[in-house]
């Protein structure tokens, strides 16, 4: 079993009131208000209120004032597609495209285990939460046989740091003798894949208002997954009430995979197997024509767009103007750490920004825009954003302190533009639900140290793994 990260502070019940004042205030409601100077009160981990000025005289059982003075407030970060065991498998294949990267990773990702997998989700984590990330999602589809429990793993990380989590529950069942680009001992059976998800939703998803948990039904791609499988997952997804993420119109190798093997394009396929819906999003879409996008915004089907990576893998530049302008709802991915180096979602904002100027012009995409992808697009393609996404009276109270008066920062008069386009600000604080997670840029609830240590570690040991077996009969998959 894997070990629980060392716990520097104990989980604790949030103060009555928590008052931060004197900071400057994006509120990303649907409004966009914002405040050049003003006073955010939580109570009971919710947002009592926000506005301008101080906070209101006469406050009874305030436990902590804070002076947010070179402040900008925000709502927390909101990630919307990770792969946290890829940490341990970072700056590997530099130069391939996606097809040829997966290739070259398959074999080593079909040796991971669960301690492997709990020191990278940790690592994964620990890397998004101190830079402003309180809603963490993460997609994995790698279930090698007697590795463990690795969705456990995942789940006991991101409790043991204080991130609000949403676990994909990926799956693979077509490998290569089937027609499929995964090796055939690094999938799963349909019925495994299916009874595995079904377990994972019964035994951990929180629907409740508030929840730190939830579960999703996601098989991989594609390119890794049978028709049946894609097509009973949906009806699974939607008998247990929860939500449906894959992959989809990632690399223009995909569109020519789906043409071959199913006679249309991804964006159809997913019609025909029940995989558009307001319950539903997709990681990357690149490759998307009017027609695709007119059919996301029509059912309401969302994106994790995912700029770092895309631009890693050479895979394109999503069109996300055009699908802002449709009304598709759009949040940001950090994408799994061995296409995303840094790991960090709020550099994500300001290479959003980047790359669509660089698809659309100068006017593709502005640094409200790009905030708003990061917090309440995200909020809406989880399908939170009555409880997170944006600072208002009775949400919960995620929420991120940037500091912005220090050298990188303190000569950008717009607090948003400083925050986007500039260097990655530091976060004096991070709470989820009231809960501070990240204190003066440092993890409170775990050892940052423990963390580095233990993923270099089996990030070691799974090399050595690998090289030891490469040539060998992989495990058998199931």
């Amino acid at each position: 079993m894997a070990e629980h990260i060392p716990a520097q502070v104990p989980a604790r019940a949030p103060a009555r009131r928590l008052v931060i004042e004197n900071c400057a205030i994006a509120t990303v409601d649907a409004d966009g208000t914002e405040y050049d100077s003003g006073h955010i009160v939580v109570a009971g981990g919710i947002i009592e209120s926000v506005g301008a000025g101080p906070a209101p005289a006469g406050l009874a059982d305030v436990a902590r004032r804070i002076d947010g003075t070179g402040h900008l407030a925000t709502p927390g970060l909101v990630n919307t597609h990770h792969h946290f065991y890829q940490w341990i498998t970072r700056g590997l294949a530099q130069d391939s495209n996606l097809f040829n990267w997966l290739v070259e990773l398959y074999p080593t990702w079909a040796r991971i285990d669960e301690p492997m997998v709990h020191a990278a989700a940790a690592g994964s984590l620990a890397m998004m939460v101190r830079g402003g990330v309180t809603t963490a999602m993460d997609h994995h589809y790698v279930f090698p046989r007697g590795a463990g429990d690795l969705l456990g793993a995942e789940i006991r990380a991101a409790a043991d740091i204080g991130v609000r989590f949403t676990a994909a529950r990926g799956s693979m069942d077509r490998g290569q003798s089937a027609g499929g680009l995964p090796p055939d001992f690094a999938v799963e059976s349909t019925e495994d894949a299916l009874l595995a998800t079904e377990a994972a939703i019964d035994t951990y998803h929180d629907a409740s208002f508030g929840s730190m948990l939830q579960i999703v039904a996601a098989p991989c791609s594609p390119f890794s997954v049978s028709t049946e499988l894609m097509r009973e997952a949906a009806l699974l997804a939607r008998r247990k009430g929860v939500r449906l993420h894959t992959h989809g119109s990632e690399t223009v190798e995909e569109e020519k995979f789906c043409h071959e093997l199913f006679g249309m394009g991804p964006t159809d396929y997913f019609a025909s197997t029940g995989w558009l819906g307001d319950d539903v999003w997709m990681a990357h879409c690149v490759h998307m024509n009017d027609s695709d996008i007119a059919a996301f915004a029509r059912t309401g089907t969302g994106v994790a767009h995912c700029p770092s990576s895309n631009a890693r893998l050479a895979a394109g530049i999503a069109r996300v103007p055009d699908m802002l302008a449709a009304g598709v709802p759009v949040g940001l991915g950090v994408d799994g750490t061995a296409s995303n180096e840094s790991g960090e979602l709020h550099t994500e904002l300001r290479n959003a920004l980047l790359i669509n100027r660089l698809g659309g012009g100068e006017k593709a995409l502005n640094a409200r825009q790009a905030l708003r992808l990061g917090t309440y697009g995200g909020a809406q393609v989880l399908g939170r954003a009555a409880e997170i996404g944006s600072l208002e009276p009775g949400k919960l109270a995620d929420l991120v302190l940037w500091k912005l008066d220090g050298i990188g920062h303190a000569s950008i008069a717009d607090p948003v533009a400083a925050l986007v386009l500039g260097a990655a600000a530091p976060v004096t604080l991070s709470l989820v639900g009231g809960h501070p997670v990240v204190e003066d840029g440092r993890l409170t609830r775990v050892d940052e140290d423990a963390v580095a240590k233990l993923t270099r570690g089996e990030a070691r040991r799974l090399a050595e793994i690998t090289r030891a077996r490469l040539n060998e009969p992989g495990p058998a998959a199931g």
